[in-house]
């Protein structure tokens, strides 16, 4: 009985990986076809699937881009980027479709350090950071077996030496996955959906508009209150606006 009920689980999980290969190949031809709100519904029936990746949100933000959606176009950019964040074809079209909205919003400076620091936490996602943490444990292992069968002196200090390497950059691996998986849940990045919403000095319409935000800026949602979320945004201007005004990149 648990046999026919593992294989009827199989069959099932390969039939749903066949329907959403069939589904993207199908979106990708009305995309290449130029029926771009087409490809975009094919698309998202993927993801109601609960399927997602790079390739997908990738291929969402050019299907909007075309169609000069800004905000869900740069939103599935972001998206892509998080998943897949050193892919230069992602970060060109995303620059693309920031250059079309109408917030120019000064960045704060990092100082030297802080982005040498951010540059290495953040060249891996924090998943990928443990993988290269568990293979070079992995390495480390094999060689140091290596280096306890071996008996020409040579090769003994060599493989010790690559050991010892393999096992400093696991614990570093280990170390940088920690700290992007810690970094990746304080920062709550959004992008803005309205045309233009004012930001509001208290979660309420009674608040005063403060500063004026336009479609496809990203925030970063700091607090929830009352239908209401705080944001800040890059020179590092906080404010309120309503829930449904924005929506999160994280919500995975």
């Amino acid at each position: 009985m648990k046999r026919i009920t593992f294989i009827l689980i199989l069959l099932i999980g390969l039939s749903a990986v066949g329907q959403n290969e069939a589904l993207f190949e199908a979106a990708n031809k009305a995309y290449n076809e130029g029926e771009y709100t087409a490809s975009i519904a094919q698309y998202e029936k993927i993801l109601e699937q609960g399927q997602h990746s790079a390739e997908l949100y990738y291929n969402l933000g050019n299907a909007h881009y075309k169609l000069n959606q800004i905000a869900p176009s740069i939103y599935y950019y972001e998206k892509a980027l998080l998943l897949k964040p050193n892919d230069p074809e992602i970060k060109n079209n995303l620059a693309y479709a920031n250059n079309m909205t109408l917030d120019a919003i000064d960045t704060m400076p990092e100082m030297g350090f802080s982005k040498f620091y951010n540059r290495i936490v953040r060249w891996f996602t924090f998943d990928q950071w443990a993988y290269l943490g568990v293979f070079s444990m992995l390495l480390f292992v094999l060689l140091y077996i290596v280096f306890y069968f071996f008996h020409d002196a040579t090769r003994k200090r060599i493989a010790f030496i690559l050991s010892l390497i393999g096992l400093l950059v696991s614990i570093f691996a280990v170390a940088m996955a920690f700290v992007n998986y810690a970094d990746f849940n304080s920062n709550q990045p959004a992008i803005v959906f309205d045309n233009e919403i004012a930001v509001r000095s208290e979660p309420n319409e009674r608040g005063e508009g403060i500063f004026i935000l336009h479609e496809g800026t990203k925030v970063n949602v700091l607090e929830s209150l009352n239908g209401y979320q705080k944001i800040k945004i890059a020179d590092g201007k906080t404010g309120w606006l309503p829930k449904e005004s924005i929506k999160l990149l994280k919500d995975f």
